[in-house]
């Protein structure tokens, strides 16, 4: 069970990760990267579709 609650862990922090990454290079403001850090990977999967 600690297994799958690290790999949860990774994919949640990993996605928020990502999803700042791509508002900071996209946007250049703090503002709308933490808005897209937590919205996480649904800001990346609507990323990957409009792109």
């Amino acid at each position: 069970m600690s297994y799958n609650s690290t790999v949860v862990s990774s994919g949640i922090s990993f996605g928020s990760a990502l999803a700042i990454t791509i508002s900071w290079s996209l946007n250049h403001s703090v503002l709308w990267a933490i808005i897209h850090g937590l919205f996480s990977w649904f800001y990346v999967i609507y990323y990957l579709i409009v792109r």
